[in-house]
């Protein structure tokens, strides 16, 4: 029994915080506009405004026909879409399709095939905040480490668990007389001295009663040996 409580106790707890996490993501997402709010910058091309490891918040809400020469932008690589790149705009190709051309800080010039051509299609959001350097714990979660964190939670989880138990355990072996109320013993004695005064004093009061009924029939006999020496004499 104890094993299966800590199993579900453990459980219950990752799956909290799984939900937790899963809760706190979604609403990012829609607060941001863009499935991954979250990119780290992983080459050197914007630098100096961006350095390497620099985690960007993107905002997907900010219009791709809005957006003008300057506005630092993510976006996918538009020859094969398997890259992401965050670079500047650096001009506007056409408005209809609106099509524009970006360029890396650092870059000497634009590069065909990944600064443009650039349509809706590729945009994924402006930049709205950069956390510097923060991208070096990304780097400390990848496997085994992110594993080891994994578990050590999970330990600490089954722990608590346990712990929970042990304290529950105590609890239900423990007085309840002492546990529950600790003036009960001195309350209970209190009873006692009142039943023992009780006691006492029904005799009291029957011997008082007794005493006033000898002395009730004794007077009168003591005043009918008056009466006969008054006669006789």
């Amino acid at each position: 029994m104890g094993k299966k409580s800590v199993s579900k106790g453990v459980i219950k707890d990752i799956v909290i915080v799984a939900v937790g996490v899963l809760v706190i993501w979604i609403g990012l997402q829609v607060a941001f506009g863009t499935q991954n709010p979250f990119y780290v910058v992983a080459s050197g091309s914007m630098i100096p405004v961006l350095e390497v490891y620099d985690v960007l918040i993107v905002s997907g809400h900010e219009p791709f026909d809005e957006l003008v020469v300057g506005d630092i932008i993510v976006f996918d690589r538009p020859s094969d879409h398997n890259k992401v790149i965050v670079h500047r705009v650096a001009s506007i190709l056409d408005e209809d399709p609106r099509t524009i051309r970006t360029k890396g800080d650092a870059n000497p010039a634009s590069m065909p095939g990944t600064d443009f051509p650039i349509t809706e299609e590729e945009y994924i959001g402006k930049v709205a905040y950069t956390l510097p350097q923060v991208g070096y714990i990304t780097q400390l979660l990848k496997p085994p480490i992110n594993y080891v964190i994994i578990a050590i939670v999970i330990g600490i989880m089954i722990v608590k668990q346990f712990t929970k138990r042990k304290k529950e355990k105590e609890l239900s072996f423990t007085d309840p007389l002492d546990s529950e109320n600790p003036n009960t013993i001195e309350e209970l004695s209190d009873i006692d001295k009142i039943e023992e005064d009780n006691e006492y004093s029904e005799p009291t009061e029957l011997d008082n009663v007794e005493e006033s009924s000898e002395t009730k029939s004794d007077e009168p006999v003591e005043s009918n040996e008056k009466s006969e020496k008054e006669r006789k004499e």
